[in-house]
């Protein structure tokens, strides 16, 4: 018989059928003569109720079931008549595929979400992962209908990679030496060059400069990979692995990406509230008061754009006391950001031009000499969730800004030459996917939004 997701049982809603389901028992409630078996499957919030009645096979032994053992159940679907279900499964055969015993460490009662990080592999079983990993995969499923309904190609960048994007040089090494005993050249530095790819590599901080390469092709891709950043940082909102997206766009300036950003967000907002309400409302309640009426103003808003020299003087204007001072070339912090977005406007705020020392060697500089054509849009709970910008497009600037920057010319030959084998204007920007899903799950630890997280000090699972 096929089995059938307890979700689609509720959608159904069609009574007096057999039916075959099974699940993970969340509790147990034992009578005489029959006994009310809970049992979750992951597709849903809602719990399904089996009635199991004396005379059903192992009756005593599956009256006494754990929470957290696994049940196949064969019976007839029906209507209930408890409160908070439309229809519950009377059971004729129960097969009990596995047992736990008093050491299972998931409970009936709550656990902290600390807890839950240090028993990962058992976490998606609770109401709080099932709720942020059913709504992670809707937000996933909707950033490619996004790209492909606007024409976009999604493309698979490498994982591994010899340049760093980002210029900060927080990479992993990737190496096939011996650590104990690399082969060194004449003058006893490690030679690169007898490695596995012949130079020294890293795994990617970005799939950004390889998506270029195929914008100046297809027109416009998107890339929704994995990224890693070697960064000692054990705040919230840092992870070692994380998702990111990235569109490029070829014959794009800043304020095209700047209104695909918005839309991607917007999209991205509406899908969870219409495809993932159940879920929403659980997290509401329980981590994040007002999340649905929070991310519907985020929706219907118009996202404001000012410059950051505006913002730096808005901030400065402000009688507002920050931890970090503000100043003209400085970068903006999340307090700052927050402030913007939460206080003074009240709405997404999309901030431009930015300071050129403070931003990446491929960012198109304006006349000015200064700033350079990126954009961050804020919204209000979070601050950044985007980050972007114009790529520069001319060949002898971007070779004077790598150098500027202390990279190495030989590193970036290829995306050099793009500048010179017909250029165009392009421009791309970048989502971490965890954040994202954590403000739209009104999670506050990176961690609590990826399956087995990642940061210094700790690879588990």
């Amino acid at each position: 018989m096929k089995k059938t997701r307890i979700n689609e049982l509720f959608k159904s809603g069609v009574v007096d059928s057999q039916i075959q389901t099974f699940g993970w028992v969340r509790s147990v409630r034992k009578s005489k003569t029959f006994s009310f078996v809970v049992i979750n499957d992951g597709s849903t919030q809602k719990n399904l109720q089996v009635v199991v009645e004396q005379d059903v096979a192992d009756y005593e032994k599956i009256s006494n079931l754990l929470t957290g053992s696994c049940v196949l159940v064969t019976g007839v679907l029906v209507a209930s008549q408890g409160k908070g279900q439309s229809v519950e499964l009377k059971a004729q055969n129960v097969v009990i595929t596995g047992v736990v015993d008093e050491t299972y460490p998931l409970q009936k009662k709550g656990t902290s979400l600390e807890f839950l990080r240090e028993h990962a592999h058992l976490r998606a079983r609770s109401n709080t992962f099932g709720a942020v990993f059913r709504i992670r995969h809707a937000l996933s499923f909707a950033t490619h209908k996004f790209f492909h309904d606007r024409g976009f190609f999604h493309l698979h960048t490498p994982i591994i990679t010899a340049s760093d994007c980002e210029g900060a040089g927080e990479m992993f090494r990737v190496t096939s030496f011996n650590l104990e005993q690399p082969p060194r050249s004449k003058d006893g530095k490690i030679d690169n060059s007898k490695d596995y790819f012949g130079k020294e590599a890293h795994l990617t901080v970005s799939g950004q400069l390889e998506a270029e390469c195929y914008a100046l092709g297809l027109g416009a891709v998107y890339t929704f990979g994995p990224t890693f950043r070697a960064e000692n940082s054990h705040t919230s909102r840092h992870l070692a692995e994380f998702w990111m997206v990235e569109p490029e766009v070829a014959f794009a300036d800043l304020p095209d990406v700047a209104v695909l950003a918005t839309d991607y967000i917007k999209h991205l907002i509406a899908t969870a509230l219409k495809d993932c309400a159940d879920d929403l409302a659980f997290l509401e309640e329980h981590f994040s008061p007002k999340l649905r009426e929070n991310l519907t103003h985020v929706r219907d808003s118009e996202f404001k754009m000012i410059s950051y020299t505006e913002a730096v003087e808005i901030l400065q204007k402000t009688t507002k006391k920050f931890e970090f001072p503000v100043s003209w070339g400085t970068d903006l912090q999340t307090e700052h950001e927050r402030y913007l977005c939460e206080e003074h406007f009240k709405i997404p705020v999309i901030v431009t031009d930015y300071p050129k020392a403070i931003k990446a060697f491929y960012m198109k500089q304006n006349p000015d000499g200064k700033t350079v054509r990126a954009m961050d849009v804020l919204v209000p709970g979070i601050g950044e969730l985007i980050g972007g910008s114009q790529r520069e497009d001319d060949h002898d600037k971007l070779l004077a800004r790598i150098k500027e920057m202390g990279q190495k010319e030989e590193d970036y030959w290829w995306y050099l030459q793009l500048r010179k084998f017909g250029s165009a204007p392009h421009a791309g920007f970048g989502l971490g996917f965890e954040r994202a899903v954590m403000y739209i799950t009104g999670m506050t630890n990176i961690r609590d939004v990826i399956a087995f997280p990642r940061y210094p000090g700790y690879a588990e699972f």
